[in-house]
């Protein structure tokens, strides 16, 4: 007999097939094997599932037993095969009516006293089964990150029993309401940054068009604070997008939390982060931290610090908003459209131009320490700002600045105009879309001729120069590119020359 299991991986974005499990009770010697390429944590649920069945006096057969996890070329892994395997044996050595199993998915953990346990991936499995039509049973724990899937019916259980006790036709599991949480706004405000009103300003514009930005200043200038308060200028995300985030973070390693159902993501990893925990990788690939990023915010603070490999790993992502993984026996492609927002000291030592304290370093010293930042992967950055040492009267003054609630209703109001002319946001526009959107007059087009011979921009910064232009006119409410439009977007592409 066999049972089909949705597999964790299959979630939007990525292509994966279901696992079916089947269960055959042979003649020979008694055993209990476990075929398909299992890892390691799928192997030991021989030894869970045979406990759990013996403690809920079932009847463990005397006969050779087979699971087979198909297809047989997709690597397993995780503990969630734990239930499937069980009422597998269970249907198959007649101790459980199978007539009814077909519409069904099964997951869980079993403990060695047949409780089940929550295991990762649970809203991916839960969205697959809904799109199947099929009622998913899942451990209590993983209850409320299920429902989320919307109009999913999905049964919680506790133990083993309560899901034979189901399908015997006993007491039947209640299906958990789909509820959706209230959504948790950030606690972190711009108000709390004093002045750098042209990095706040900057930042409102990176929001509005979905542009990466790089932060330029000494250390302790408020670059990290700044970071940290940039998702909080970003609109809610629509059903799609909180679906996506979801589906990814359930299948990480780090899991999903309901709590954040509808909140931006906000990803810092530290600079020794290798390139695979940037993009993702293993066997089977996982979403690194770029894909985890998707939907949100990306922070790289001390920029020319992260590995070489890892920081070139992330140009075709800022391009295509996606990460493709190939290795040797698998393809995966996760989404990752996210928002880079990269902090940098402008030496070594942090204080070259700073109004009172001495740079240590040597002119060669400055050039290693910025040329470990390509040009491929600086020309994807739209825009690069100076956040410079402030002066004491402003460190010491208590006046608060514009809030983020503020920001956020014109970044919102800017979005909209894109979305209604263009259908995506400026800093997504295609070569065609820039054409008819981002068109310029002959006073604009001289001044970016002559920004061209200057400051040698190419031809993807030039592109990169006219979208940041549409989101400036989009936010001050202009349907056409001005000159001064243009002026601001080409003073943020040589904001901070490196």
């Amino acid at each position: 007999m066999s049972l089909a299991l949705v597999s964790s991986r299959a979630l939007a974005g990525i292509e994966a097939p279901e696992v079916a499990v089947e269960v055959h009770l042979g003649p020979g010697l008694p055993g209990f094997h476990i075929v398909g390429l299992p890892e390691a944590e799928v192997r030991e649920a021989k030894d869970r599932v045979r406990a759990a069945l013996n403690h809920a006096h079932f009847d463990f057969p005397q006969r050779r037993i087979t699971v087979n996890l198909a297809p047989a070329d997709l690597p397993k892994d995780s503990s969630r095969f734990d239930l499937p395997i069980a009422i597998g044996i269970l249907a198959a050595s007649g101790q459980l009516g199978r007539c009814a199993l077909a519409s069904y998915e099964f997951a869980g953990e079993l403990s060695l006293s047949g409780e089940l346990r929550p295991m990762r991936g649970a809203f991916a499995m839960a969205l697959h089964a809904k799109r199947l039509q099929r009622a998913f049973v899942v451990p209590a724990a993983n209850a409320d990150e299920a429902a989320l899937a919307g109009h999913a019916q999905v049964l919680p259980a506790r133990s083993l029993l309560d899901v034979c006790a189901h399908l015997a036709g006993g007491r039947a599991l209640e299906p958990r309401a789909a509820a959706e949480p209230a959504r948790r706004a950030s606690g972190l405000d711009l108000n709390d940054v004093k002045g750098h009103s042209a990095a706040k300003r900057a930042l409102e514009v990176a929001a509005a068009g979905e542009h990466g930005v790089l932060l330029i200043g000494p250390p302790g200038t408020g670059k990290s604070m700044l970071a940290a308060r940039f998702a909080g200028l970003l609109p809610p995300p629509s059903e799609l997008e909180a679906l996506e985030v979801a589906a990814l973070h359930s299948v990480s390693s780090q899991g999903f939390d309901s709590a954040d159902w509808g909140a931006r993501p906000f990803r810092a990893p530290h600079h020794s982060a290798s390139s695979r925990a940037l993009v993702g990788g293993g066997n089977p690939p996982r979403p690194g931290e770029i894909s985890l990023a998707h939907g949100g915010v990306l922070f790289l603070d001390e920029l020319p610090e992260f590995a070489r490999d890892a920081l070139e790993a992330l140009r075709e992502p800022l391009e295509t908003g996606c990460i493709s993984i190939a290795r040797a026996a698998r393809h995966a492609r996760f989404p990752a459209r996210f928002l880079l927002i990269a902090a940098m000291n402008p030496c070594r030592c942090g204080y070259l131009g700073h109004p009172s304290l001495r740079c240590r370093c040597t002119p060669e010293q400055i050039h290693r320490y910025r040329s470990k930042l390509s040009g491929p992967l600086l020309d994807r950055i739209d825009l690069r700002i100076e956040v410079p040492a402030l002066a004491h009267d402003e460190i010491l003054s208590s006046s608060a600045g514009e809030g983020s609630a503020a920001v956020r209703k014109r970044v919102a109001a800017a979005r909209r105009r894109q979305i209604g002319r263009q259908g995506a946001t400026n800093g997504r526009l295609g070569p065609a879309a820039l054409e008819r959107h981002c068109t310029l007059d002959a006073a604009a087009k001289q001044l970016l001729a002559q920004a061209l011979e200057q400051l040698g921009l190419s031809a993807r910064a030039i592109h990169r120069v006219r979208c940041v232009a549409r989101t400036v006119a989009d936010l001050a409410g202009e349907a056409a590119i001005r000159v001064e439009h243009l002026a601001e977007a080409i003073q943020y592409r040589r904001g901070a020359r490196l």
